[in-house]
């Protein structure tokens, strides 16, 4: 998750998904054992944290999150010169889930403008502080 002054999200030349101004960029990556948990804990923590200036919330502010499916949170880099995706879930896993985080935090109050799941994106930010957190949603 980042703090951003403005992002968008292309997609062959054409912006699927923009903050409307100063928000939230959430790279959403989902394994395995991910659910309805993860879920729910992920879209609170993401609206009620309290990173931006001021120790204000996207909640306190009304700011907008944008929301880009990243599989490649999940890859692991340890061993030789090219990564493993084996912790990432595959798309008919982790798809519906990212639909389902971004619902929530519609549910929850949000703007959310989504990139394009699956697609060869382009995303454009600029990272405001920089603030950049990594979110853990606990297991179960």
């Amino acid at each position: 998750m980042q703090r951003a002054l403005e992002a968008s999200v292309t997609v062959d030349g054409e912006v699927v998904g923009a903050l409307g101004g100063p928000g939230l960029v959430v790279l959403l990556g989902v394994t395995h054992d991910d659910g309805p948990t993860q879920v729910a804990w992920t879209a609170r923590k993401v609206w009620d944290l309290r990173i931006l200036r001021d120790e204000r919330s996207a909640s306190d502010v009304g700011a907008p999150v944008l929301v880009v499916s990243q599989f490649t949170l999940y890859g692991d880099a340890r061993k030789g010169r090219r990564p493993t995706w084996n912790a990432a879930a595959p798309g008919a896993v982790s798809e519906p889930l990212y639909e389902q985080v971004c619902a929530e935090l519609e549910r929850l109050g949000a703007v959310v403008a989504r990139g394009r799941f699956g697609a060869d994106m382009q995303l454009h930010l600029v990272n405001d502080g920089p603030v950049t957190l990594v979110l853990d949603a606990p297991a179960g």
